[in-house]
Protein backbone atom coordinates (compact mmCIF):
# COMPACT_ATOMS: atom_id res chain seq x y z
CA UNK A 1 0.00 0.00 0.00
CA UNK A 2 1.68 3.02 -0.91
CA UNK A 3 1.51 5.79 1.62
CA UNK A 4 2.04 9.68 1.33
CA UNK A 5 3.83 12.43 3.45
CA UNK A 6 3.35 16.12 3.10
CA UNK A 7 6.65 17.72 4.80
CA UNK A 8 5.44 21.45 4.84
CA UNK A 9 7.79 24.30 4.17
CA UNK A 10 10.80 22.45 3.29
CA UNK A 11 13.79 24.72 2.47
CA UNK A 12 15.66 23.27 -0.40
CA UNK A 13 19.75 24.17 -0.93
CA UNK A 14 18.88 27.08 -3.26
CA UNK A 15 17.27 28.45 -0.31
CA UNK A 16 13.59 27.66 -1.75
CA UNK A 17 10.88 26.83 0.07
CA UNK A 18 8.13 24.85 -0.33
CA UNK A 19 6.29 21.18 0.47
CA UNK A 20 7.29 18.44 -0.38
CA UNK A 21 5.38 15.25 -1.24
CA UNK A 22 7.00 11.61 -0.54
CA UNK A 23 5.48 8.27 -0.69
CA UNK A 24 6.72 5.37 0.41
CA UNK A 25 5.98 1.55 1.24
CA UNK A 26 6.37 -0.79 4.44
CA UNK A 27 6.64 -4.32 4.21
CA UNK A 28 7.31 -7.07 6.55
CA UNK A 29 6.80 -6.29 10.36
CA UNK A 30 5.36 -3.34 12.47
CA UNK A 31 8.17 -0.80 12.50
CA UNK A 32 7.86 -0.10 16.44
CA UNK A 33 8.78 -3.68 17.38
CA UNK A 34 10.99 -5.03 14.73
CA UNK A 35 14.26 -3.72 13.61
CA UNK A 36 13.94 -1.18 10.60
CA UNK A 37 15.46 -1.37 7.07
CA UNK A 38 15.36 1.59 5.04
CA UNK A 39 16.01 0.54 1.20
CA UNK A 40 16.74 2.97 -1.55
CA UNK A 41 15.97 2.14 -5.14
CA UNK A 42 18.12 3.38 -8.27
CA UNK A 43 17.51 5.93 -10.89
CA UNK A 44 14.35 4.74 -12.52
CA UNK A 45 13.37 2.70 -9.45
CA UNK A 46 10.59 2.92 -6.76
CA UNK A 47 9.39 2.05 -3.60
CA UNK A 48 7.73 -1.41 -4.78
CA UNK A 49 11.02 -3.70 -3.52
CA UNK A 50 9.13 -7.02 -2.91
CA UNK A 51 6.36 -8.77 -3.58
CA UNK A 52 4.66 -9.81 -6.86
CA UNK A 53 6.06 -6.56 -8.69
CA UNK A 54 9.36 -6.13 -7.16
CA UNK A 55 12.39 -4.93 -8.19
CA UNK A 56 13.69 -6.91 -5.62
CA UNK A 57 12.52 -10.54 -4.67
CA UNK A 58 15.71 -12.16 -5.00
CA UNK A 59 16.66 -10.34 -2.18
CA UNK A 60 13.74 -9.08 0.01
CA UNK A 61 10.98 -11.59 1.31
CA UNK A 62 9.84 -14.17 3.90
CA UNK A 63 12.85 -16.42 4.11
CA UNK A 64 15.19 -14.31 1.92
CA UNK A 65 18.22 -12.46 3.00
CA UNK A 66 16.60 -9.38 3.66
CA UNK A 67 13.51 -11.21 5.65
CA UNK A 68 10.54 -9.90 5.84
CA UNK A 69 9.27 -12.42 8.98
CA UNK A 70 12.22 -10.46 10.75
CA UNK A 71 12.30 -6.97 9.99
CA UNK A 72 10.49 -3.95 9.07
CA UNK A 73 11.17 -2.98 5.38
CA UNK A 74 10.95 0.94 4.71
CA UNK A 75 11.24 2.11 1.05
CA UNK A 76 10.89 5.63 0.19
CA UNK A 77 10.19 7.09 -3.00
CA UNK A 78 12.63 9.97 -3.80
CA UNK A 79 10.16 12.81 -4.31
CA UNK A 80 8.98 13.48 -8.21
CA UNK A 81 10.10 10.09 -9.75
CA UNK A 82 6.71 10.44 -10.56
CA UNK A 83 5.36 6.62 -8.93
CA UNK A 84 2.35 8.01 -6.96
CA UNK A 85 0.84 9.19 -10.40
CA UNK A 86 0.34 12.91 -9.74
CA UNK A 87 2.01 15.39 -12.04
CA UNK A 88 1.43 17.97 -9.10
CA UNK A 89 4.26 16.40 -6.91
CA UNK A 90 6.77 16.14 -9.52
CA UNK A 91 9.62 18.65 -8.98
CA UNK A 92 9.82 21.05 -11.30
CA UNK A 93 12.72 23.22 -9.88
CA UNK A 94 14.87 20.22 -9.69
CA UNK A 95 18.11 22.32 -10.20
CA UNK A 96 17.70 23.56 -6.48
CA UNK A 97 17.56 20.34 -5.28
CA UNK A 98 20.74 18.05 -4.30
CA UNK A 99 21.07 14.26 -3.43
CA UNK A 100 21.53 15.94 0.60
CA UNK A 101 18.03 17.54 0.43
CA UNK A 102 16.77 14.05 -0.02
CA UNK A 103 18.43 13.16 2.64
CA UNK A 104 17.39 15.34 4.87
CA UNK A 105 14.23 14.97 3.10
CA UNK A 106 13.93 11.06 4.20
CA UNK A 107 15.11 12.50 8.25
CA UNK A 108 12.65 14.44 8.23
CA UNK A 109 9.89 11.64 7.27
CA UNK A 110 12.38 8.91 9.84
CA UNK A 111 11.01 11.99 12.22
CA UNK A 112 7.58 11.98 11.30
CA UNK A 113 7.26 8.11 11.57
CA UNK A 114 8.89 8.35 15.14
CA UNK A 115 11.28 6.25 13.69
CA UNK A 116 14.52 7.17 15.71
CA UNK A 117 16.98 4.10 14.53
CA UNK A 118 17.75 2.00 11.54
CA UNK A 119 19.23 -1.34 11.58
CA UNK A 120 20.43 -0.74 8.15
CA UNK A 121 20.32 1.37 5.38
CA UNK A 122 20.92 0.16 2.07
CA UNK A 123 21.06 0.93 -1.79
CA UNK A 124 22.16 0.54 -5.19
CA UNK A 125 23.51 3.17 -7.52
CA UNK A 126 21.95 6.34 -6.73
CA UNK A 127 19.99 4.50 -3.66
CA UNK A 128 23.79 3.88 -2.00
CA UNK A 129 24.63 7.35 -2.94
CA UNK A 130 21.97 8.37 -0.27
CA UNK A 131 22.65 6.02 1.62
CA UNK A 132 25.85 7.39 2.17
CA UNK A 133 24.56 10.79 2.26
CA UNK A 134 21.90 9.81 5.12
CA UNK A 135 24.89 8.26 7.30
CA UNK A 136 27.05 11.31 6.55
CA UNK A 137 23.94 13.79 7.72
CA UNK A 138 22.42 11.80 10.67
CA UNK A 139 26.38 9.97 11.89
CA UNK A 140 24.56 7.57 14.49
CA UNK A 141 21.03 7.26 12.92
CA UNK A 142 21.95 3.52 11.48
CA UNK A 143 23.57 0.06 13.23
CA UNK A 144 24.73 -0.73 9.15
CA UNK A 145 25.24 1.29 5.61
CA UNK A 146 25.36 -0.69 2.71
CA UNK A 147 26.37 1.24 -0.05
CA UNK A 148 26.21 -1.19 -3.43
CA UNK A 149 27.76 0.08 -6.76
CA UNK A 150 28.02 3.55 -6.19
CA UNK A 151 30.32 6.07 -4.41
CA UNK A 152 30.19 8.82 -2.21
CA UNK A 153 30.83 11.68 -4.40
CA UNK A 154 30.18 12.15 -8.44
CA UNK A 155 33.02 11.98 -9.95
CA UNK A 156 34.06 13.48 -13.54
CA UNK A 157 33.34 10.09 -15.37
CA UNK A 158 29.39 10.31 -13.69
CA UNK A 159 29.34 14.10 -14.33
CA UNK A 160 30.31 13.23 -17.93
CA UNK A 161 27.91 10.45 -18.54
CA UNK A 162 25.62 12.71 -16.91
CA UNK A 163 25.94 15.72 -19.26
CA UNK A 164 25.50 13.40 -22.20
CA UNK A 165 22.06 12.52 -20.62
CA UNK A 166 21.02 15.95 -19.85
CA UNK A 167 21.87 16.87 -23.67
CA UNK A 168 19.12 14.00 -24.58
CA UNK A 169 16.57 14.85 -22.17
CA UNK A 170 16.79 18.25 -23.48
CA UNK A 171 17.27 18.08 -27.20
CA UNK A 172 15.86 14.74 -28.44
CA UNK A 173 12.29 14.59 -30.08
CA UNK A 174 12.32 11.43 -28.02
CA UNK A 175 14.15 12.34 -24.91
CA UNK A 176 13.10 9.53 -22.03
CA UNK A 177 13.39 6.42 -24.78
CA UNK A 178 16.64 7.83 -26.39
CA UNK A 179 18.22 8.46 -22.52
CA UNK A 180 17.07 5.03 -21.89
CA UNK A 181 19.08 3.57 -24.95
CA UNK A 182 22.21 5.26 -23.87
CA UNK A 183 22.02 4.53 -20.03
CA UNK A 184 21.87 1.21 -21.13
CA UNK A 185 25.34 1.08 -22.38
CA UNK A 186 26.96 2.21 -19.14
CA UNK A 187 25.07 0.13 -16.98
CA UNK A 188 26.55 -3.54 -18.98
CA UNK A 189 29.78 -4.18 -20.65
CA UNK A 190 30.73 -5.06 -24.11
CA UNK A 191 31.31 -8.94 -22.46
CA UNK A 192 27.76 -8.52 -21.16
CA UNK A 193 26.10 -7.75 -24.26
CA UNK A 194 28.29 -10.24 -26.61
CA UNK A 195 27.23 -13.14 -24.61
CA UNK A 196 24.16 -12.18 -24.49
CA UNK A 197 23.33 -11.21 -27.98
CA UNK A 198 26.70 -12.56 -30.07
CA UNK A 199 25.53 -10.04 -33.25
CA UNK A 200 22.78 -12.30 -34.13
CA UNK A 201 19.76 -11.09 -35.43
CA UNK A 202 16.30 -10.22 -34.98
CA UNK A 203 13.61 -12.82 -36.68
CA UNK A 204 10.96 -10.07 -37.61
CA UNK A 205 12.70 -6.84 -37.56
CA UNK A 206 16.11 -6.45 -39.70
CA UNK A 207 18.12 -5.41 -37.12
CA UNK A 208 20.40 -7.06 -34.57
CA UNK A 209 19.29 -8.64 -31.39
CA UNK A 210 21.24 -6.00 -29.49
CA UNK A 211 19.48 -3.13 -31.12
CA UNK A 212 16.05 -4.51 -30.46
CA UNK A 213 17.14 -4.84 -26.98
CA UNK A 214 17.95 -0.85 -26.56
CA UNK A 215 14.42 -0.09 -28.62
CA UNK A 216 12.56 -2.14 -25.94
CA UNK A 217 14.27 -0.69 -22.45
CA UNK A 218 13.45 2.69 -24.22
CA UNK A 219 10.18 1.79 -24.70
CA UNK A 220 9.25 0.22 -21.26
CA UNK A 221 10.62 3.37 -19.57
CA UNK A 222 8.97 5.51 -22.11
CA UNK A 223 6.10 4.28 -20.97
CA UNK A 224 6.23 4.46 -17.38
CA UNK A 225 8.86 7.20 -16.48
CA UNK A 226 8.13 10.86 -16.64
CA UNK A 227 10.44 13.24 -18.67
CA UNK A 228 10.49 15.79 -15.21
CA UNK A 229 11.82 12.55 -13.40
CA UNK A 230 14.00 11.32 -15.29
CA UNK A 231 15.69 15.06 -15.52
CA UNK A 232 15.61 15.87 -12.21
CA UNK A 233 17.25 12.42 -11.18
CA UNK A 234 19.95 12.56 -13.81
CA UNK A 235 20.68 15.89 -11.78
CA UNK A 236 20.65 14.13 -8.53
CA UNK A 237 23.33 11.98 -10.04
CA UNK A 238 25.50 15.19 -10.62
CA UNK A 239 25.54 15.96 -6.90
CA UNK A 240 26.42 13.07 -4.72
CA UNK A 241 28.94 14.62 -2.43
CA UNK A 242 28.98 13.82 1.20
CA UNK A 243 31.74 16.34 1.56
CA UNK A 244 29.42 19.05 0.52
CA UNK A 245 31.55 21.03 -1.19
CA UNK A 246 34.49 20.71 0.55
CA UNK A 247 36.44 17.76 -0.91
CA UNK A 248 37.56 16.13 2.46
CA UNK A 249 35.36 13.18 1.52
CA UNK A 250 37.14 11.19 4.49
CA UNK A 251 36.04 13.67 7.09
CA UNK A 252 32.34 12.61 6.60
CA UNK A 253 32.87 9.19 6.06
CA UNK A 254 34.76 8.22 8.93
CA UNK A 255 32.26 10.42 11.24
CA UNK A 256 29.63 7.77 10.29
CA UNK A 257 29.33 5.67 13.84
CA UNK A 258 27.44 2.40 12.14
CA UNK A 259 29.43 -0.39 10.13
CA UNK A 260 30.05 0.55 6.85
CA UNK A 261 29.91 -2.34 3.84
CA UNK A 262 30.50 -1.41 0.84
CA UNK A 263 29.55 -3.56 -1.80
CA UNK A 264 31.12 -2.59 -5.57
CA UNK A 265 31.43 -4.65 -8.88
CA UNK A 266 34.72 -5.19 -10.49
CA UNK A 267 32.88 -4.41 -14.20
CA UNK A 268 31.24 -1.93 -13.34
CA UNK A 269 31.64 1.02 -15.99
CA UNK A 270 29.88 3.59 -13.68
CA UNK A 271 30.58 3.72 -10.66
CA UNK A 272 34.18 2.10 -10.35
CA UNK A 273 35.34 -0.63 -8.55
CA UNK A 274 38.87 1.42 -8.08
CA UNK A 275 37.48 4.32 -6.90
CA UNK A 276 35.43 2.08 -3.59
CA UNK A 277 38.75 0.21 -3.28
CA UNK A 278 40.35 3.23 -3.26
CA UNK A 279 37.28 4.49 -0.30
CA UNK A 280 37.83 1.24 1.40
CA UNK A 281 41.90 1.63 2.00
CA UNK A 282 42.05 4.66 2.80
CA UNK A 283 39.08 4.83 5.01
CA UNK A 284 39.97 1.80 6.98
CA UNK A 285 43.03 3.75 8.62
CA UNK A 286 40.51 6.30 10.44
CA UNK A 287 37.70 4.11 10.49
CA UNK A 288 37.48 0.48 12.30
CA UNK A 289 34.29 -1.07 11.37
CA UNK A 290 34.03 -0.68 7.41
CA UNK A 291 34.42 -3.85 4.96
CA UNK A 292 34.29 -4.23 0.90
CA UNK A 293 32.42 -7.23 -0.73
CA UNK A 294 33.07 -7.03 -4.34
CA UNK A 295 31.09 -8.73 -6.78
CA UNK A 296 32.10 -10.57 -9.72
CA UNK A 297 30.31 -10.04 -12.76
CA UNK A 298 30.70 -9.53 -16.42
CA UNK A 299 27.55 -7.60 -16.61
CA UNK A 300 28.71 -3.72 -15.21
CA UNK A 301 26.95 -1.67 -12.93
CA UNK A 302 23.54 -3.66 -13.03
CA UNK A 303 24.98 -6.52 -11.35
CA UNK A 304 23.84 -5.26 -8.54
CA UNK A 305 20.41 -6.47 -9.45
CA UNK A 306 21.67 -9.77 -11.69
CA UNK A 307 23.93 -11.22 -9.35
CA UNK A 308 21.57 -12.32 -6.51
CA UNK A 309 23.71 -14.95 -5.15
CA UNK A 310 26.50 -13.32 -4.68
CA UNK A 311 25.06 -10.19 -2.98
CA UNK A 312 23.72 -12.79 -0.28
CA UNK A 313 26.33 -14.35 0.41
CA UNK A 314 28.07 -10.87 1.49
CA UNK A 315 24.76 -9.64 2.78
CA UNK A 316 23.39 -12.79 5.22
CA UNK A 317 26.22 -12.10 8.61
CA UNK A 318 24.65 -8.19 7.86
CA UNK A 319 20.91 -9.71 8.38
CA UNK A 320 22.24 -12.65 10.33
CA UNK A 321 20.54 -14.99 7.82
CA UNK A 322 23.97 -16.76 7.51
CA UNK A 323 25.73 -20.03 8.72
CA UNK A 324 28.99 -21.10 10.13
CA UNK A 325 29.98 -21.85 6.53
CA UNK A 326 28.74 -19.21 5.23
CA UNK A 327 30.63 -17.22 7.80
CA UNK A 328 33.75 -18.73 6.06
CA UNK A 329 33.34 -17.98 2.50
CA UNK A 330 32.05 -14.47 3.40
CA UNK A 331 35.72 -13.96 4.71
CA UNK A 332 37.47 -15.63 1.40
CA UNK A 333 35.35 -13.53 -0.90
CA UNK A 334 35.96 -9.85 1.16
CA UNK A 335 40.19 -10.45 1.34
CA UNK A 336 40.70 -12.24 -2.06
CA UNK A 337 39.49 -9.31 -4.71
Amino acid sequence: MLQELCLKDFENSAGTVQDIYLCFQQFGQNSETAPVVLINHALTGNSQITGKLGWWTNIVGPQKCIDTDKFSILAFNIPGNGFNGKKEHLIENYKEFTLRDIARIQALALQELKIEKLFAIIGGSIGGALAWELAALKPGLSENIIPIATDYKATDWVLANCKVQEQILNNSKEPVKDARMHAMTFYRTPQSLSKKFNRTKEEVKPCYKVEGWLQYHGDKLEERFQLASYKFMNHLLTTIDISKGSGNYLEAAKKIEGDVHIVTVNSDWFFLADENWDTYVNLSLVKSNVSIHEIRSIHGHDAFLIEASQLSRFLKPVFKTNNKENEKSEHHLVWNR
